[in-house]
């Protein structure tokens, strides 16, 4: 039923779903960099220029984070 969340919205999900999506953008982010670093690195591409690259990537999914912890709070404090 993957399908089901994937469609859900944020507004709906419980505190617990909200920390499974969570961790599971926060993995994605950690490979996302790895798996970049690790190609770059074999394609002679500086870090700092292959970071450079992802930055934006990065920025929208510490977004999305932030965003999904700042509901899980509030749904927390009971709002």
């Amino acid at each position: 039923m993957a399908d089901t969340q994937e469609s859900m919205p944020i507004e709906q999900a419980t505190p617990e779903e909200l920390t499974e999506i969570i961790a599971e953008l926060e993995q994605y982010r950690e490979r996302l960099v790895n798996d970049t670093l690790s190609m770059a690195q074999r394609a002679k591409v500086m870090k700092a220029q292959a970071m450079a690259y992802l930055e934006p990537n990065l920025a929208q999914i510490d977004a999305q984070i932030q965003a999904l912890r700042d509901r899980q709070t509030a749904l927390s404090s009971g709002n």
